[in-house]
């Protein structure tokens, strides 16, 4: 099981206030939820893959509305042939969307109502029921923070993103070739927003797994880092140590001042120690890591100058 399923079976398991489950259930219809017409009447068909998702979405209508509602299964007949759960209601449709702010007479709101909107624990249920209908996080052990809620439509999808806002989410909107996604990625912000809609345990694995990757992102920008650093050292050392052989072999060490002299010894005796541990080494007193910067960059210059002559 994914780790976004994982999330969702946590959702459906959850206990809420009754007037606060109607937002959730509200989502879920708008999202998944479609209106046919049969024999005169208005059928209600509310769709998903997910058949905790589905018990979920019956019990609510079940708890709120006093209608007859089937839980039917389908096997899906293209690519992955999954089973597809639909919650159907043929008696007391335009009731149910109407109570629930998605219709007014015959007309679609494509907007959330201000009811749910203007409190914030239906705003969260709201949220709740979004992600349960079309949302998904990515596993946090194998890729980049990810979390997004997909809708069909341009309004409902900004007042999604609106929702996640107004509890400080950083959420953002794109629109796809099918539809609009609302969605977050920052980490705090993931695991803010799993909290916001009850998923504690998920959070808690969310938060485990963030922990101990940046602590191993950390570790590795200090390897690579000290990586450089040596890297760095081995190639002046070297070039230095170039220079100096040179001098060595064409004139002799004895050429150079006295402070050169005893700062290019100390670099061919140890070619891998820094220039603070050279600095630290003089037998004439410690020199700061600047101070033998300028005199090794004096020998390569009088290498230089050395090797123009012959």
């Amino acid at each position: 099981m994914s780790y976004a399923a994982d999330v969702k079976k946590e959702l459906t398991t959850l206990d809420v206030h009754k007037e606060h489950a109607k937002a959730e259930l509200a989502a879920l219809i708008r999202m998944n939820g479609a209106v046919s017409l049969y024999n005169q009447k208005f059928i209600l068909n509310v769709q998903t893959e997910n058949a905790a998702i589905a018990r979920r979405m019956y019990k609510l209508l079940k708890d709120h509305y006093d209608v007859e509602s089937e839980l039917l299964v389908r096997k899906k007949m293209k690519l992955k042939k999954n089973n597809i759960y639909i919650v159907r209601v043929k008696v007391g449709t335009q009731h149910i969307l109407s109570d629930l702010n998605i219709i007014d007479g015959l007309f679609f709101h494509s907007h959330v109502s201000k009811e749910i909107k203007e409190n914030e624990q239906k705003m969260r249920s709201y949220l709740r029921g979004a992600f349960l209908a079309g949302g998904s996080v990515n596993n946090p052990e194998k890729s980049s923070y990810h979390l997004e809620i997909y809708s069909n439509y341009e309004d409902h999808n900004q007042d999604i993103c609106d929702m996640m806002n107004y509890f400080g989410l950083n959420a953002r909107v794109i629109e796809r070739r099918n539809g609009y996604i609302a969605y977050i990625k920052e980490a705090e912000k993931i695991a803010d927003f799993l909290i916001l809609i009850g998923a504690q345990n998920s959070m808690f694995k969310f938060e485990d797994v963030r922990i101990i990757r940046d602590m191993r992102n950390s570790v590795n920008r200090i390897v690579n880092c000290e990586n450089a650093n040596l890297s760095k050292v081995i190639t002046a050392s070297s070039k230095q140590i170039e220079a100096i052989e040179f001098i060595e072999n064409t004139i002799g060490l004895d050429e150079l001042p006295p402070k050169l002299r005893e700062v290019a010894q100390l670099r061919v005796s140890y070619p891998e120690a820094s220039l603070v541990e050279i600095g630290e080494m003089l037998p004439s007193g410690s020199v700061s890591k600047s101070g033998i910067n300028h005199r090794l960059r004096k020998i390569i210059a009088f290498s230089n100058q050395l090797k123009e002559r012959v």
